[in-house]
């Protein structure tokens, strides 16, 4: 078995590791005296991965007038900030979509988090945060942590999905028994080395607490809202096999009208349906 989330990853290998590019890309927009042309020229060494972000970009998802053709073009259009937040997201899907894994449906996982992906970005926007794009790539990757757990040890995974349907428990609970910690903390962990913001892994790290102190952040309290919606909405699945409560701290601090609930809904059903024709 392993210690703690850190003994699981190193044992993970390659699996827990970003590309390079990602890392050049993220030094090079962090660099002010960095210019447009220079990054666009650090995407353009990966031709496979300057075409799927204009693919993107071009698509119904983002909605922009006019063509975009060229990497510069994107940057000038989608900012650098939401830059960096795409090519994030469109690197781990490919690092991961193409796994298989006998225990989890693959599909049915990502399927999830994209839902919860685009549902956090909802709620972003329906709470004026700044950057609502940086929500969808925190729903999309608040679950990585599972998928190394069910692709470094699935035998140990089986059980703890097992003894959750069998004893009617939340899937982390199960977990945090049969391993000494749960998936969040292994995605918190893993975010973290990744070195992507602290709202990234702090938000991952809580989004399963029982009790959220009334202080809880903005960013914890729309993934744990946006996890529960699209539980409840069967939209893919990870393993887990009962709807996690909604904590009403969560809901306070988001201040959201039931009223609102399906208005929302609907436009996450006519943004799950174009995201999951980009992205798988």
């Amino acid at each position: 078995m392993f210690a703690n989330p850190e003994e699981l990853l190193e044992r993970s290998g390659p699996m827990a590791s970003m590309p390079e590019v990602f890392f050049k890309i993220t030094e090079a927009i962090e660099n002010p005296e960095c210019s447009f042309d220079e990054i666009a020229g650090i995407l353009g060494k990966d031709t496979a991965l300057s075409a799927r972000l204009l693919k993107i970009v071009n698509s119904p998802f983002y909605g922009f007038e006019r063509k975009i053709d060229t990497i510069p073009h994107a940057i000038t259009i989608v900012g650098m900030a939401q830059l960096k937040d795409l090519v994030f997201a469109t690197l781990i899907l490919d690092k991961f979509n193409g796994l298989t894994q006998r225990i989890l449906d693959m599909k049915s996982f990502w399927r999830h988090s994209i839902a919860c992906g685009l549902m956090a970005r909802i709620l972003a926007v329906f709470c004026h945060e700044k950057n609502p794009e940086r929500y969808y790539v925190l729903g999309l990757i608040h679950d990585i942590g599972k998928l190394l757990m069910f692709l470094t040890a699935p035998q140990n995974m089986d059980e703890a999905m097992q003894r959750a349907k069998l004893e009617e428990k939340l899937l982390h609970e199960v977990e945090r028994e049969v391993f000494g910690f749960d998936h969040a903390g292994v995605g918190g962990y893993l975010i973290r080395s990744w070195k992507l913001p602290e709202m990234f892994h702090q938000a991952v790290e809580r989004s399963h607490d029982s009790v959220f102190d009334f202080d809880v952040s903005m960013e914890t309290a729309i993934l744990h809202l946006s996890d529960v919606f699209v539980h409840a909405l069967e939209l893919g699945n990870t393993g887990e096999v009962y709807v996690p409560p909604l904590n009403p701290v969560a809901w306070d601090k988001v201040e959201l009208s039931a009223s609102m609930i399906p208005l929302m809904i609907k436009q996450l059903d006519l943004e799950f349906l174009q995201a999951t024709r980009i992205f798988l």
